[in-house]
């Protein structure tokens, strides 16, 4: 098992490593038919070997697919005994953050963030997903990067690039409402179904799929399949400047003044006039805005230079 950094070399040798890296930069998938044989740390792991050893050892509620859309958006908590009934009707199950319970989860979620190089600001987190024979999931992007490792069974993908938006902040299920913001950027046109050009390939036991930001995808199940996903939300370059300046501002007893009269037609041109105040201000000492600067307040210690 790797420490600290490693997690990568524990998956991929070194040419499908070399190869992962131009997939991420890409932001292209990578499927990985069999990995190495420090992986089987995780394929390995007991709990993972059924559905009835899943839910004999999760320690809480199950979320299950309802009718409809399959898919996250459209779930509910259900307790495990009603969760097996319904996977054995062919409902999706996925169990949140199984990272929080198991050791030996947490640390490749951590290593594979190391190795990744993401920002202090990324949210990580593992799921695990139970598929019953025929049953998959809805067409969608997700705005995060996943790592998936197929534990068991054989379950086929969907994958196709994005042409009706570049880098999501919000993921979108066909079939549901878009999201509004999502909706102010999209500059293609909303598609209804996969597109015709996706790729297909069948993840079995021990085999890993790549999966970038924004990439359409659905799945289906050809046998009972259980997956572990890493699954990596990390924040585009808006949210390290607005939260650098957010960080920078908050230190001034002005600008964390209430925002008064902003919508009082009789007050607003003062609102106005002191807002333009504290904007000029604000020019004049964050000037300039240096990369170096945003990432001292949100990466690393600026004293040492250096990622913490």
């Amino acid at each position: 098992m790797f420490e600290g950094r490693g997690a990568l070399t524990s998956f991929f040798d070194e040419a499908l490593l070399k190869e992962f890296h131009n997939s991420y930069d890409a932001d292209n998938f990578l499927f990985a038919p069999k990995l190495r044989d420090e992986a089987s740390t995780l394929l390995e792991l007991p709990f993972l070997k059924s559905i009835d050893q899943l839910l004999e050892y999760w320690p809480e509620k199950v979320n299950s697919y309802l009718d409809g859309v399959a898919d996250e958006v459209n779930s509910h908590s259900v307790d495990q005994g009603e969760a097996l009934s319904l996977f054995k009707e062919g409902r999706g199950l996925f169990f949140d953050d199984p990272n929080r319970f198991n050791t030996i989860i947490d640390q490749w979620l951590r290593g594979l963030h190391s190795d990744l190089g993401l920002s202090q600001m990324t949210y990580s987190r593992s799921l695990i997903y139970a598929l019953a024979k025929g049953s998959g999931t809805a067409t969608h992007f997700d705005q995060n990067t996943n790592i998936i490792l197929q534990i068991s069974g054989t379950k086929k993908w969907w994958l196709a690039k994005n042409q009706m938006v570049s880098n999501p902040m919000t993921r979108y299920t066909l079939g549901t409402q878009i999201d509004s913001e999502l909706e102010s950027y999209v500059d293609g046109e909303v598609i209804t179904e996969m597109p015709s050009d996706a790729q297909e390939v069948e993840l079995s036991p021990g085999s890993l799929l790549f999966l970038p930001r924004g990439m359409w995808h659905k799945t289906e199940a050809l046998s009972d399949a259980i997956s572990l996903n890493f699954t990596f939300s990390a924040p585009t370059w808006i949210d390290l400047l607005t939260s650098a300046l957010r960080a920078h501002l908050s230190q001034s007893s002005e600008w964390r003044r209430t925002a008064n009269h902003v919508a009082d037609p009789l007050k607003a041109d003062g609102a106005c006039i002191e807002f333009d105040r504290l904007l000029e201000n604000f020019k004049r000492d964050f000037d300039p805005i240096r990369a170096s600067n945003i990432l001292s307040m949100t990466e690393y210690n600026p004293a040492d230079k250096q990622p913490t």
